[in-house]
Parts: C-alpha cells; sequence; structure tokens
C-alpha cells in the first residue's frame, strides 16, 4: 500500500536534467525557513517592541512601516527567486520578460549572483556569542538585544535562527544548478 501525501512534488520534466529530489525540497523550504523572521519583524513596524528592551526608542511611522514592510517582502522575494535553481524558469527566461524573455539562461548568470548572495548573507546572519550579553560579527562587536523576559528571548531566538542557514542553503543550491547545467550529457 502506498501512503497518500497531501501535496505532489511538481514535476521535474521542465528542467533540461533532471533535479535532485533533496535540491527541489531545500528551495522550496526556503521561504518557509525565512517566514517566521519575516513575521517576527512585523510587530517592530507599528511599534511593538516583542519584549526587547530600546534605549534609544523607535523610528517615526514613516521610516518603519516601509522599512520593516519591504525588507519582509523582498526577504521571501529573494528565497521564492532561490526555486529558480531547480526549476525551468531558471533555465529559460519566462516569455513575459521583455528582451530576454524565451531566451535560454547562461548557468553562471544565475549561479554568481546566487553564490555572491549566499555568501553575503553568510556573513550578514553569522555571529559568534563572546560573553557578556556582546557578539562578534562582520561589522565589529556588538551589544546583544536585551529582552523583557526568557519566553521573548526564545520566541525570538526560535523566529531568527533559521536565518543563519539562508546564506549556506543558497549556496548549496547553486552550486547544484551549476553541476546540473554545466556536465557533460551521457550518451
Amino acid at each position: 500500500m502506498t501512503p497518500k501525501i497531501l501535496h505532489v512534488p511538481p514535476p521535474v520534466s521542465d528542467t533540461e536534467r533532471p533535479v535532485p529530489r533533496w535540491a527541489m525540497r531545500l528551495a522550496y523550504a526556503l521561504p518557509l525557513l525565512l517566514l517566521p523572521s519575516c513575521l517576527w519583524r512585523l510587530p517592530f513596524a507599528f511599534h511593538f517592541e516583542m519584549g526587547q528592551v530600546q534605549e534609544h526608542g523607535m523610528p517615526p511611522y514613516w521610516v518603519s512601516i516601509p522599512y520593516v514592510l519591504g525588507l519582509s517582502v523582498l526577504s521571501e522575494v529573494i528565497a521564492i527567486l532561490g526555486i529558480g535553481l531547480v526549476r525551468g524558469w531558471g533555465e529559460v527566461a519566462p516569455a513575459w520578460i521583455p528582451v530576454i524573455g524565451g531566451r535560454r539562461i547562461r548557468p553562471m548568470a544565475a549561479v554568481v549572483p546566487a553564490v555572491l548572495g549566499g555568501l553575503i548573507l553568510t556573513l550578514l546572519f553569522t555571529n559568534v556569542p563572546i560573553g557578556d550579553g556582546r557578539s562578534l560579527t562582520l561589522y565589529g562587536i556588538i551589544d546583544t538585544v536585551d529582552y523583557t523576559n526568557d519566553a521573548w528571548e526564545t520566541l525570538a531566538s526560535v523566529c531568527l535562527a533559521p536565518t543563519a542557514v539562508w546564506g549556506p542553503i543558497m549556496i548549496t543550491l547553486a552550486l547544484t544548478y551549476y553541476r546540473r547545467r554545466t556536465r557533460p550529457v551521457a550518451e
């Protein structure tokens, strides 16, 4: 007896060569991994501090609302673009795109931005705790944010932790895309 699943995976026939099943799953999971951090961020737009102790206060609404909403939407759009590394629209530009629509995409035109973006994301979201409420990051030593209680801090950690794997996932998907697209055809 075969188990019934709720979701049928998309066909891989729209790509030139088969995509590894793990890469397909990873690409589709990426927007869902980032969704908690995007949702965590939204209350800050309306000056709800989510249990954080803010020393300097919040920026005015005309700054915080577009910034936070834009950052959340941009994060999800970039994550969704990662799906192009495992789908046919990442190999041939969709017909509706002006000038390049319907043309084959060169592998390096997708790999270079994905790897560079993955490296930048890895550097941005990697920090090393060094004690005394401080962390070492790419841009120096920073003080970590204080919370009013442990529940808020745990919620923040659970929501924000998946962003640490965003960069490595993009790099992995890009390298898999490159190998799949540049591998000689077996005859």
